[in-house]
């Protein structure tokens, strides 16, 4: 699915929205992929019971909503839709992540809580190549000597300095999602290296989500800061 869903900029997701409106629209009994993704998800969601899993994700609830705060910005989980903060469907990326989210909710948490890189994940294998270079490359390349701007970027989604020292130029941690924190490790390019960038997440991250989802994660977070 990563290569199918392509992370964009807000204004061209925006567009996109409004293209699967009129799409959808045009074709009365014709359901696009998003819908048929999404409609098939919220079949799946109308099983659950949000209380019993409010613990354990670190969730609210509010009657039947489930708010979960994805990447600073709350999202409204009901039976029948999710809603971004102006009320809004979401594009594709952000609901299958809050889908798989909410139905992946592990009883027990049996990773590491060591900070590891996404190649260390569960199933990660097939899609090292695209959180290499879609992810980490593309941070590296675009704050490559803007080190303030992306200390800045990072600010704004209310990243913190880690608890740990590490040797590099910028290191900052944020939660993407409730129990699933990510960390930023930057250097800034020199007379003798590149720009270099890490996003590491923490060992059991894929307890609570697919490695998919988390490359998607991991994307979005990516997309987030160039705005």
């Amino acid at each position: 699915m990563v290569k199918n869903i392509i992370i964009q900029t807000n204004e061209t997701n925006q567009t996109n929205e409004t293209n699967e409106t009129n799409q959808t629209n045009s074709m009365p009994g014709n359901l696009t992929i998003f819908e048929e993704t999404y409609q098939t998800y919220l079949a799946q969601i109308a099983e659950i019971d949000f209380n019993s899993i409010q613990e354990k994700l670190g969730i609210r609830i509010d009657g039947d909503k489930a708010i979960i705060p994805l990447l600073g910005k709350d999202y409204r989980v009901t039976k029948d839709d999710i809603t971004g903060p102006s009320g809004e469907q979401p594009v594709l990326e952000i609901c299958v992540v809050l889908f798989r989210y909410l139905l992946m909710c592990p009883d027990n948490i049996l990773g590491s809580d060591d900070w590891v890189s996404f190649r260390d994940l569960k199933d990660s294998g097939p899609l090292t190549v695209f959180f290499a270079n879609d992810v980490e490359g593309v941070i590296a390349k675009r704050f490559s000597g803007r080190l303030k701007a992306l200390e800045a970027r990072c600010d704004k989604f209310g990243c913190v300095p880690p608890s740990t020292e590490y040797p590099y130029d910028l290191a900052m941690a944020c939660n993407a999602l409730p129990k699933i924190p990510l960390l930023i490790l930057f250097n800034d390019a020199d007379d003798e290296f590149n720009a270099g960038c890490s996003v590491l997440f923490k060992g059991s991250a894929d307890q609570y989500l697919d490695a998919e989802s988390l490359a998607i994660l991991g994307a979005l977070f990516t997309n987030n800061l160039k705005i």
